[in-house]
């Protein structure tokens, strides 16, 4: 296949070097210091320090010469990778138009989590928004950039109602260490994808106070159960959150090391500014930015979600961590029925 990625962070190199070992992949960056480290060193230097990249990966300042790199060969073989962040897929949408019309594009995966920040729109919709249909999928799951670029074994899920684009993404990612599983539930992926991020959030601030791992398992199983409501009263199947992109991603953002999010709620635990862990930070984390759209639809739909309601305070309303908690723990007894998505 021709594969072109978007978006030379940590998560769209880890992507793209892993595809090059199958394929014929172009990584499109902004940062030239960025491109050079890969092509002259086989490294990205800013993002993924001291991990060795796939020596076949070549990396591209020029948008439109990344992009139609992608558009050579037979319809069937070719892709593009959204590797950007959320924020920035409406743009690179845009700016691809003015690479080749609509007709001669090849399937599109996007990588990003979230919801639009002003539209409270997910990925899948910012693209219908901008093409006017639907096209494409989510390429989402546990993930851990790192771990990827280094060739550790992954288990991702490959989200779209066309067949056609499933199978190309399982074409382009499904080898070595890394297994691909199709689903049709696109709503049910990207809000998995999305609403994970702030869970993790108020995962790292209960570990930050060393409140116990007794609480931690609460928090995680309490939070996907909010995650399962929203999804559900966005058109989800339930049963999508069992799986890879539901709790596979929300327990690995959620206790792992290496995630942003978690980290954000490790230091809001320190007594940092959120100011602050933005700047040590040095990277996106994408729960602090869906944490008031998420807390805005909950409350459009009428959806209880207290865990989001406390992260947000925490992170924007001025309220400490221990508050957050308390009025978690204040809260009245309620029912648990497991098999009903809206307990």
């Amino acid at each position: 296949m021709h594969i072109t990625v978007f978006g030379s962070g940590a998560w769209g190199t880890a992507v793209a070097t892993h595809m090059a070992f199958a394929h014929s992949v172009v990584l499109w960056g902004r940062d030239a210091q960025v491109v050079e480290s890969i092509n002259q060193h086989h490294e990205n230097s800013r993002y993924l320090a001291g991990i060795k990249l796939n020596p076949q990966l070549k990396a591209q300042a020029d948008f439109a010469l990344a992009a139609r790199h992608a558009l050579q060969g037979p319809a069937a073989e070719r892709l593009w990778v959204l590797g950007t962040p959320m924020g920035a897929l409406r743009t690179t949408l845009q700016a691809l138009l003015n690479v080749a019309p609509f007709e001669e594009w090849p399937p599109i995966v996007w990588l990003c989590k979230g919801f639009e920040v002003g539209t409270g729109l997910m990925p899948h919709q910012v693209v219908e928004a901008v093409l006017g249909k639907p096209h494409g999928g989510a390429l989402t799951g546990p993930s851990f950039a790192a771990e990827v670029a280094k060739g550790l074994p992954c288990a991702l899920t490959a989200a779209s109602a066309c067949p056609a684009h499933r199978a190309a993404m399982v074409a382009a990612a499904h080898h070595a260490a890394m297994r691909v599983y199709e689903l049709d539930d696109i709503v049910g992926a990207e809000v998995g994808g999305a609403v994970k991020n702030i869970m993790a959030v108020a995962t790292g601030m209960c570990d930050g106070m060393q409140l116990g791992l007794n609480a931690r398992a609460a928090l995680i199983t309490r939070g996907m159960a909010e995650i399962k409501r929203l999804a559900v009263a966005l058109g989800a199947q339930p049963e999508t959150l069992n799986g890879l992109s539901g709790f596979g991603d929300l327990i690995l953002t959620c206790t792992g090391d290496l995630s942003r999010n978690r980290r954000v709620g490790l230091m809001l635990a320190q007594g940092k500014s959120l100011e602050q862990i933005l700047v040590e930070l040095g990277q996106v984390a994408e729960g602090v930015k869906c944490a008031p759209v998420v807390h805005e639809l909950a409350g459009k739909l009428g959806v209880d979600m207290p865990i989001t309601a406390a992260v947000n305070a925490t992170l924007f309303e001025g309220i400490s961590p221990g508050e957050g908690v308390m009025r978690l723990l204040s809260r009245g007894a309620k029912w648990e029925q497991a098999a009903d998505p809206a307990a």
